[in-house]
């Protein structure tokens, strides 16, 4: 049955994937579909989704914990995070693909490159 093992790794992004999917509307969905409703509903609102991010998240980071460090887990998060911002502000938010998005990519990528190294 070691063919149903999930490595930690892929385990660890599946989540983080997920829960930074339901993060990013928490955090800017209302700018686009509450915007006319008091700051206090919109707030009620962001909080029951990212509830659902934190089922996610803590067990996400709990298990990456295990094989990976604390700032490997942080730089994961981010490259995850800019991964999921992207297209939810092009598609969903209707916001411009613009060049800082690749550069700030870069800069991730020379994250990853110095945090990973020597793993």
């Amino acid at each position: 049955m070691s063919f149903l093992r999930v490595p930690v790794l892929v385990q660890t992004i599946a989540l983080l994937v997920c829960s930074n999917v339901f993060m990013t509307f928490a955090w800017y969905a209302h700018l686009r579909n509450l915007r006319e409703k008091p700051w206090i509903i919109a707030a009620l609102v962001s909080w029951s989704i990212a509830l659902f991010e934190y089922l996610l998240q803590v067990p996400a980071n709990r298990i990456g914990y295990t094989q990976l460090d604390l700032g490997q887990l942080k730089i994961l998060q981010e490259v995850i995070t800019l991964s999921v911002f992207m297209p939810f502000a092009v598609l969903y938010m209707k916001q411009p693909l613009t060049w800082n998005y690749l550069w700030a990519a870069l800069c991730l990528c020379g994250a990853v490159f110095f945090v990973f190294r020597g793993r």
